[in-house]
């Protein structure tokens, strides 16, 4: 197993780094897989099988729908590839939710029907490269891109190591033709990659994981704590999440930059997002375009009756919180953001209109719509945390009625008082980037030396004094 956050991984980066720029440039796509595919035996070695499979059935696929002259024979090798890859996908994560299901809605069911649970873990990573490889049939039947016709650049796509785990999910128009061309060494780019792997490092160890050791207590054993506790166990959770998650794609960026390609952008400061369609243009950008794309608008988008469009909204919300985890509180995680979207399309006007009535415009109103919007945002991440529906309730509960009890700070105050810190001067960063008054990190060159060093060394500092290491990144379990 080959965490990010690891020193195996740091060895196993610079040792690929270095000998892929010393490869010829026909050698380095092939050896890039062969590092990819040790890269993901490192956690089991059963799972390059199913990696292979996907590639396999998607690269087979693709070139049967391109090679087709009817449309039915496109559509027939279409629906081949994405019954194959979801009929995969479903048999590994979500056979023994659907059997639960099953029994729940007739009971007895298992029995009159033989069927059985599996005892077998979720393999890593598989609901993103799923995504990614039937992404690539998709596009091949619009034609929007020309099938591949290198098996080895196809099983790059596929299985490239920096966004192999968690993303971000990327296009194979993007992704294909920068595997084509001669990537010479570039100084700048290390340096550019290097320094976002460092700051989404310092999310995931420094902030998300001092942040999981409170939220983790509280979440675990919800009914033993007070109201104030699971609010404010509530707020860091939110940004756990969004430090451990966002932290990671920096690192697959960085990372992917460092051996010279460009991977889509993730996240862009989603808590300062101003309406809930806002906030899906800035979290997990990647998988909100490729269900926008893929499911959304083949649904039929905004096309047809009110109710047909609000239907399909949330329906996709629905298969997306699905996506996330075979759980009923990923199901209403996503459901209740698509029931938020279809508010905001239904009353956003009257509000707007009701707000200029009562002179709350510019700033202020901005303000108040952010602080709206990050509240129903985190208010839904408590279906997200939660190991059951009953616990989220019991959450959801203790935080708006049990406020006679005590704020605990956990066993360790100075830890939780250094995680509400953290978050602070994070939110103070982001408001100066929200603002415009410092760049993005991605153009974090435009700072002078003397500002850009002391930042690295003070990140470097916290990673080795305030870091908590070893923990998996969220995202994984998806």
């Amino acid at each position: 197993m080959m965490l990010f956050n690891s020193l195996e991984f740091a060895l196993f980066f610079s040792l690929t780094g270095l000998v892929y720029f010393l490869s010829p440039f026909r050698l380095r796509v092939p050896l890039l897989v062969v590092a990819s595919y040790i890269f993901y035996i490192t956690w089991r070695w059963e799972y390059a099988f199913l990696l292979l499979a996907q590639t396999g059935i998607n690269f087979g696929c693709g070139w049967a729908i391109s090679c087709s002259k009817s449309q039915r024979s496109r559509s027939l090798w279409l629906a081949c590839a994405v019954v194959s890859s979801l009929g995969i996908l479903f048999l590994f994560k979500y056979y023994n939710f659907f059997l639960d299901a099953l029994g729940f809605v007739i009971p007895a069911s298992s029995e009159k029907t033989g069927l059985a649970a599996m005892n077998i873990a979720i393999p890593v990573g598989i609901s993103f490269y799923t995504l990614q490889a039937l992404g690539y049939s998709f596009d091949v039947y619009r034609g929007k891109i020309e099938r591949e016709k290198d098996p080895v650049q196809f099983a790059l796509f596929v299985g490239f190591f920096p966004q192999l785990l968690s993303g971000p999910i990327e296009r194979a128009g993007n992704m294909l033709k920068q595997f084509r061309p001669e990537n010479a060494f570039d100084l700048d780019r290390m340096y550019s990659g290097l320094a976002l792997m460092l700051w989404g490092l310092f999310k995931k160890v420094v902030i998300a994981d001092r942040l999981a050791v409170y939220v983790n207590l509280v979440y675990n054993d919800p009914q033993g704590f007070s109201g104030p506790t699971l609010l404010l166990a509530t707020y860091f959770f939110a940004f756990q999440i969004y430090c451990d998650f966002s932290g990671y794609s920096d690192m697959a960026i960085g990372a992917a930059r460092v051996l010279g390609y460009d991977i889509m952008t993730n996240f862009r400061l989603p808590y300062f997002a101003d309406s809930i369609s806002d906030f899906w243009h800035r979290w997990h950008i990647s998988l909100s375009t490729w269900f926008r794309d893929y499911l959304y608008i083949p649904l039929g988008g905004n096309r047809g009756s009110l109710f047909r469009q609000q239907a399909n909204i949330l329906m996709v919300f629905a298969v997306s919180g699905l996506w996330h985890g075979a759980n009923w509180t990923f199901v209403l995680w996503g459901a209740l953001h698509g029931f938020y979207y279809i508010l905001e399309r239904v009353f956003g006007g009257p509000a707007a209109r009701l707000c200029a009535i009562l002179g709350v415009q510019g700033s202020l109103l901005k303000g108040l719509k952010i602080f709206i919007i990050f509240h129903l945002v985190t208010l839904a991440w408590v279906f997200f945390k939660a190991r059951s529906v009953t616990d989220a309730l019991h959450v959801l509960r203790g935080i708006f009625t049990n406020f006679g009890g005590a704020l605990y700070l956990g066993p360790s105050q100075l830890t939780t008082l250094i995680g509400a810190s953290l978050i602070f001067l994070l939110m103070i960063v982001q408001f100066f980037q929200y603002r415009g008054l410092i760049p993005l990190l991605r153009a974090e060159r435009s700072f002078p030396i003397y500002i850009r060093w002391p930042a690295y060394a003070a990140m470097i500092f916290g990673i080795s004094i305030f870091g908590i290491s070893s923990n998996e990144f969220i995202y994984f379990q998806f």
